[in-house]
């Protein structure tokens, strides 16, 4: 008989950039992408997790690019947050084709494409069994979607967030330009802080640390991955306040 598998964790947020989106491509997003993100999505969903996901912008706009370039900060991250719910609407396509129930929560209201993010309505929904996909950031300029996402999963009670990355965890410098790069099993939040890692951006660092919400950092490239992360196991990084085991 075949042992059923239990995830090690009830509810999990998976934070996705909009970068991870493209795909092959330079820019916008790749279908293949998609259809591969919502498959690994359904395989934990399938196993009883919970599961909420955070969705960046980058692969269509960048507001701290234009502000570089002389525009207004905040109408560039205005124009930032409506880049994620392009997407946010983009994955719940492909969820939905494939037969999943998913809701789009925004932080700036668009009624007719999608819902407000409401804490209690987001909390209800994950525990019908839906995923849920929150988009717009915090709402307000000056931050970005990681800190957007430690803020839902710490604020919807999430087990762990999970952050989406092109390499298998976190390395003491960039492993594509520096073969000697040496790959982390376990860190600290403080020791990211520390050492000026770059993991998330600091405030959604200092979130994470403060409420104790542990993170993973994985290869989502890699087909399996999250449903190792869910079920216990470290494919990755994982990144945990206070002491080390």
């Amino acid at each position: 008989m075949t042992q059923e598998l239990r995830p090690a964790y009830r509810r999990v947020l998976l934070k996705l950039s909009g970068e991870a989106l493209m795909g092959e491509h330079d820019f916008g997003i790749d279908p293949a992408m998609l259809a591969l993100l919502a498959d690994q999505v359904l395989e934990i969903r399938a196993l009883g997790v919970e599961v909420a996901l955070v969705v960046g912008g980058g692969n269509i706009f960048r507001g701290v690019g234009l502000a570089g370039a002389g525009m207004d900060r905040v109408t560039g991250d205005h124009m930032g947050m409506l880049a994620t719910v392009m997407n946010a609407l983009a994955l719940q396509d492909f969820l939905e084709r494939k037969g999943a129930y998913c809701r789009v929560l925004s932080a700036i209201s668009i009624h007719p494409v999608c819902e407000d993010y409401i804490r209690r309505r987001a909390i209800r929904h994950l525990e019908k069994g839906r995923i849920v996909i929150f988009a717009g950031g915090t709402g307000n300029p000056f931050f970005t979607t990681d800190s957007g996402a430690s803020l839902r999963a710490i604020e919807v009670g999430c087990d762990l967030m999970v952050k989406a990355t092109k390499v298998d965890g976190v390395y003491d410098k960039d492993p594509f330009k520096s073969p000697d790069a040496v790959r982390f099993e376990r860190l600290t939040y403080d020791e990211v802080l520390d050492r000026r890692l770059e993991v998330m951006d600091a405030t959604a660092i200092v979130l994470c640390r403060d409420q104790g919400l542990p993170m993973m950092v994985v290869d989502i490239n890699k087909n399996g991955n999250l449903k190792r992360a869910v079920l216990g196991e470290n494919p990755g990084t994982l990144i945990e306040s206070g002491d080390k085991a």
